[in-house]
């Protein structure tokens, strides 16, 4: 996913990337789990100071948009209610965990499959 900042209009830096990642995130462009930017690295993407970006960031973990890790990075949150969520964070992890084990992508889709048949 690619940001873009428009110097020539009147709404602050901070203020357009925070919307856009919350319209992304909205639209599906942006699935819950996504890893976001460091703050450093989209700063220097989009010549911004540093201080701009983890300003966006800040406002978009208080909206319950992104989750931030400390070191491991920011993340799109679990959106949706709370059974979703649950079945998201299920997810995730079971991906995570496939991966580990050395699973190719097809063998743990045949694996759900397999678990929701039964």
């Amino acid at each position: 996913m690619r940001f873009a900042i428009d110097a020539s209009v009147s709404t602050p830096p901070f203020e357009q990337l925070r919307v856009q990642v919350r319209d992304a995130v909205a639209g599906g462009a942006l699935v819950a789990g996504a890893k976001l930017p460091t703050v450093r690295a989209l700063a220097e993407e989009l010549g911004l100071a540093v201080n701009t970006v983890a300003r966006a960031y800040r406002e978009l973990e208080a909206d319950g948009i992104i989750d931030t890790r400390g070191r491991a990075g920011s993340f799109v949150a679990p959106q949706g209610d709370p059974t979703e969520r649950q079945a998201q964070d299920a997810a995730h992890e079971f991906v995570a965990r496939s991966r580990r084990l050395g699973l190719a992508d097809d063998a743990a889709l045949a694996l759900v499959r397999a678990a929701l048949r039964a």
